[in-house]
């Protein structure tokens, strides 16, 4: 790979080289669920910020699609196949990416079950969906860090953010599965900050709010409610894939190297006191 580029202080500054340097550029960075949705976005934004996206979703023929857009816009993209509630797939995975670039910069843990899911309450959630729900919502995500750990902590060096939800503070009704297997993984992202902390590997959360992108949910919210919810946000607005990509490229590059253990909320302000 070629050297990381950074943005440049002024000789005298004083300013550590680390700390000015905001760049992903020749990171390879892989995103889950990266076929449509978020991790679509993540994926075109890291690889015109000119990092190589690593595009894995269980979908091939999406994961493909979006390869194709990255490369049509001249950036790089590897699009693989993979079922993160699947140990020996992630780990394929994780080797495919290691032989190919020789490294894993960035795991971005976005792959999730929800815009399926049935809204029920708690006690009438079929046991084998709550089942499905945790082990690739949960599983998923700790299955992907054992991964890529290996080559990050080889390289002293690595960025990992999962993807919570602002349904967790606010305790969405009817959604059981889907909010306790995003707690989890705040809990996860504390311990898996203390461990992975001395390679030089930081470990951070994002709580992003209801996100408006072309997948279909079974159950959309009612105007009305859409409109309650604006009207308690600080930005009274409705969110967008863009609205968190700066959040995660900031959190992926060198600049960030002393935060980590943390959940930041993506909400427009809708969960600021909590």
């Amino acid at each position: 790979m070629d050297a990381k580029t950074s943005i440049h202080a002024p000789a005298d500054s004083g300013v550590p080289a680390h700390a000015r340097d905001f760049s992903v550029e020749n990171r390879v960075v892989l995103v889950t669920g990266a076929g449509q949705g978020i991790g679509r976005e993540l994926a075109r934004q890291f690889a015109a910020a000119g990092a190589v996206a690593v595009v894995a979703d269980l979908n091939t023929a999406k994961a493909e699609a979006v390869q194709r857009e990255i490369e049509a816009a001249g950036g790089r993209a590897k699009a693989v196949h993979v079922d993160v509630a699947d140990r020996v797939s992630v780990n394929n995975v994780a080797q495919t990416i290691s032989e190919s670039y020789g490294c894993i910069d960035v795991l971005i843990n976005n792959a999730a079950i929800f815009a399926t899911l049935n809204k029920v309450p708690f006690d009438q959630i079929p046991f084998d969906e709550w089942e499905r729900v945790l082990r690739v919502n949960i599983t998923g995500s700790y299955l992907c860090a054992c991964a890529v750990a290996p080559a990050m902590r080889q390289a002293g060096w690595g960025r990992i953010v999962n993807i919570s939800s602002d349904a967790v503070p606010r305790g969405v009704a009817n959604y059981l599965h889907y909010v306790t297997s995003k707690s989890a993984i705040i809990g996860m992202t504390n311990s898996l900050a203390r461990e992975l902390g001395p390679f030089g590997i930081t470990v951070n959360c994002i709580r992003p709010g209801a996100t408006a992108t072309e997948v279909d949910r079974k159950h959309n919210p009612s105007p009305d409610f859409r409109q309650r919810v604006l009207g308690e946000q600080c930005l009274p607005r409705g969110q967008v894939p863009e609205d968190l990509v700066g959040l995660i490229m900031f959190l992926s590059t060198p600049a960030a190297g002393f935060i980590t253990g943390q959940t930041i909320a993506a909400d427009g302000g809708l969960t600021h006191s909590n």
